[in-house]
């Protein structure tokens, strides 16, 4: 099995098209077509099924694919590793984060970092809750920035530290009956429609279980696909939402008004998490250290 069948195996995998992964490998079909059928013989199973040009794994294709991305991953972090080492400054921070952070705490971090290390580079996605956790054990990535902090005693197979923690805080209509409070309480809220996140994000969950802490269900009019979302929607009078207060910073839409909460210890954990069974590569460590430093910083300053 050669390097490069493994990497048109890949990329073939992940487009789900020959034509379009030999454009992005920058060689010719035929190519990738020849070296993906020499794996196939060597292993002795098809990996395919083909349609034209369209492909889809075959059920023991899917397991290879698992497999081998966690194969590929090792070997590309080999080989950072060995030049990071050489020089961790100038080395490449592969970070995932949830898209609650994508507008302010992540931008302001890496800002903060690259001060310091102006030639580190960054590779960045963003992810749901779950995937965040998954991808650190699968080597995804290395390092997840995720809210809230998981329970580390449950989740064996990685470790990290919580950063710090945010206030919920309410984000109403400008012509919102309750807009002129200093504070609110959160049953205030019961009778308005709710705008908030779909299905599957832990946040949303966060938001239902608080109202039913304090009597009722949420009258859920609206989704948005993430924080901004809410914002225009809220924004447009068309409801009221819960938000992590670090997403408003700087960063308040017009007509809106961000009120405390007065009746709920609505907070969210913000941290840092890396696999238990790999380890962090030079460059990530780096960061890694620099985000303990200065969260420890700010926390101490708010005291």
């Amino acid at each position: 099995m050669e390097t490069r069948q493994i990497q048109y195996f890949l990329e073939v995998a992940k487009r789900e098209h020959v034509t379009e992964a030999a454009d992005a490998l920058h060689i010719a079909q035929s190519a990738i077509s020849r070296q993906i059928s020499n794996l196939e013989k060597e292993l002795g199973v098809e990996l395919f099924i083909r349609e034209g040009r369209s492909v889809k794994l075959t059920p023991l294709g899917k397991i290879f694919y698992e497999r081998i991305k966690q194969v590929w991953y090792l070997m590309e972090d080999s080989k950072r590793e060995i030049r990071e080492y050489l020089n961790p400054e100038k080395g490449t921070v592969r970070i995932a984060f949830p898209i609650s952070m994508a507008a302010h705490t992540l931008p302001h971090i890496i800002y903060s970092f690259r001060t310091r290390f102006p030639e580190a580079k960054f590779q960045m996605s963003n992810a749901l809750y779950y995937d965040l956790i998954d991808g650190v054990i699968n080597g995804q990535f290395n390092l997840a920035m995720i809210a809230p902090m998981p329970n580390l005693e449950k989740e064996k197979k990685i470790k990290g530290d919580t950063l710090f923690t945010e206030n919920i805080v309410a984000l109403i209509p400008l012509h919102h009956p309750l807009s002129d409070r200093e504070s609110i309480r959160l049953r205030d809220l019961k009778n308005d429609p709710f705008c908030v996140l779909p299905e599957g994000f832990v946040f949303r969950e966060q938001v239902v279980q608080a109202c039913n802490e304090v009597g009722f269900s949420p009258n859920i009019a609206f989704e948005g696909k993430d924080i901004d979302a809410l914002k225009g929607l809220v924004s447009a009078g068309l409801g009221v939402a819960l938000m992590p207060e670090m997403t408003l910073v700087d960063n308040t839409p017009r007509s809106t008004v961000v009120i405390p909460i007065s009746d709920s210890r609505l907070t969210r954990t913000v941290g840092v998490i890396y696999p238990v069974e790999r380890n962090l590569l030079p460059t990530e460590e780096l960061f890694y250290n620099f985000l303990i430093e200065t969260y420890e910083r700010l926390n101490e300053f708010k005291k």
